[in-house]
C-alpha cells in the first residue's frame, strides 16, 4: 500500500497503486451503489469482486509509462487514472485525469468515466461538464466491435483514450469529419491547425489548474511531473510564438518559419503568464527573467476592423454550419 498522496515515479516500472480513498472522487457518493457495495464489492467470492481483481492484475503488469492508475483500499469499484498527453499532439506534456466507477454487474456493463475538465472542452470527445463520449463505454454510437463487451478491459479503455482521443489532429474526432482527415483542402487543413492551437492553449490552462490544485492522492505525482516538464512546456510556447514549430511538433523545418496569427500569439502570451505563476516552484530562481518574454501583440489601426471579420470568425461560422461545438473557441 502507498502513503496518501503518493504514486510511483514516472521512470518506475510500476504505474499502478492502491491508496486510501480520495475524498474528491467524482463517484464517491453515487447513490445508486449503496446496496450493491455491501452485497457485491465487499464479497471476495462475488463475480464482480473477482473480475475487478483480474483487472488490477492486468493494470499492474501492462500499463504503459504514460498512464498511471490509483485504486482504493476500501472502494474497489472506484479508480482514478491520469494520462500524460502524448508528444506530437497538442496535448503534449499535459496531465489529464479521469475518475472511473465500475457497476455492480461489471464487466457485463461498461464503467462510468468522468473527465476532470476544469471547465475546458479541449477535445470533441471530452466535454466541459466531464462527459466522456466514446463508443467503447457506450456513450457514443459505434458498431458492435467498437462497443463494450464482457471481454473488454480497463486497460483497453485507457489506451483508447490516449491513442484515439488525445491524438495529433483532434478536430477530425468531430462526427462526420473523418472524411476530411486526408484532404489537402484549405478548409480542412486550416480548421485542424486552428483547432490544434486553441486546444494547446486550453491544455496549458488545464496544466495551470492541475499544478495549483492537484487531485487528491496524486499531489506528489503532479509535483514530479511538472518539476521535470515545466521548462520544456514553456520553451515549447516560445517556439510556437516564434514560428519554429507547428503545435504538437517541436521538429520544425530548419530555416523555415511558420506564420503565426496575432490571435494565437496573444493567447500564448496570456497562458504563458498563467503557467509561469503555476510553475514558479518548479523553475530555477530567475528563470522567467532570463528567458525571452512573450508580449501581447496589439492590433494595428489599419487592420483592426479586418481582424474582427477575418479568417478566424469565418472558420467559426463554418464550424457552426456543420454543427461543430465552438464553445471555448471564441
Amino acid at each position: 500500500m502507498a502513503d496518501s498522496g503518493k504514486t510511483e515515479n514516472a521512470s518506475s516500472s510500476s504505474h499502478f497503486d492502491v491508496v486510501p480513498l480520495a475524498a474528491d472522487h467524482h463517484f464517491l457518493h453515487d447513490p445508486t451503489k449503496k446496496n450493491s457495495l455491501v452485497s457485491h464489492f465487499s464479497n471476495a467470492q462475488s463475480p464482480v469482486y473477482r473480475a475487478i481483481m483480474r483487472e488490477w492484475k492486468i493494470l499492474q503488469s501492462s500499463l504503459p509509462d504514460s498512464i498511471h492508475v490509483q485504486t482504493y483500499e476500501t472502494r474497489i469499484d472506484l479508480l482514478r487514472a491520469v494520462v500524460i498527453g502524448p508528444q506530437g499532439t497538442p496535448y503534449h506534456d499535459g496531465l489529464f485525469f479521469f475518475d472511473i466507477s465500475l457497476p455492480a454487474h461489471y464487466p457485463v456493463g461498461p464503467p462510468s468515466v468522468y473527465y476532470r475538465s476544469h471547465g475546458y472542452r479541449l477535445n470533441p470527445n471530452l466535454y466541459a461538464n466531464g462527459k466522456v463520449c466514446l463508443s467503447l463505454i457506450n456513450t457514443w454510437y459505434g458498431n458492435s466491435r467498437e462497443r463494450w463487451t464482457h471481454g473488454s478491459t480497463l486497460l483497453q479503455l485507457l489506451v483508447s483514450i490516449q491513442g484515439l482521443v488525445l491524438n495529433e489532429r483532434p478536430f477530425f474526432n468531430e462526427p462526420g469529419f473523418e472524411a476530411g482527415k486526408n484532404s489537402q483542402s484549405c478548409f480542412w487543413v486550416k480548421s485542424s491547425n486552428v483547432y490544434n492551437e486553441t486546444t494547446f492553449v486550453l491544455s496549458c490552462k488545464t496544466m495551470a489548474r492541475v499544478a495549483r490544485s492537484p487531485p487528491k492522492k496524486f499531489e506528489e505525482f503532479v509535483d514530479r511531473h511538472f518539476r521535470a516538464r515545466a521548462d520544456p512546456i514553456l520553451t515549447a510556447i516560445g517556439d510556437y510564438v516564434e514560428g519554429l514549430a507547428m503545435v504538437g511538433s517541436l521538429e520544425g523545418d530548419e530555416g523555415r518559419r511558420i506564420r503565426v496569427s496575432r490571435r494565437f500569439k496573444n493567447d500564448l502570451a496570456r497562458v504563458r503568464g498563467e503557467l509561469e505563476v503555476a510553475f514558479s516552484r518548479y523553475l530555477p530562481l530567475g528563470w522567467v527573467d532570463c528567458n525571452r518574454a512573450v508580449d501581447v501583440e496589439k492590433p494595428k489601426e489599419d487592420v483592426k476592423k479586418k481582424g474582427k471579420k477575418g479568417l478566424w470568425k469565418s472558420l467559426l461560422g463554418l464550424w457552426r454550419r456543420f454543427g461543430i461545438e465552438t464553445e471555448g473557441f471564441e
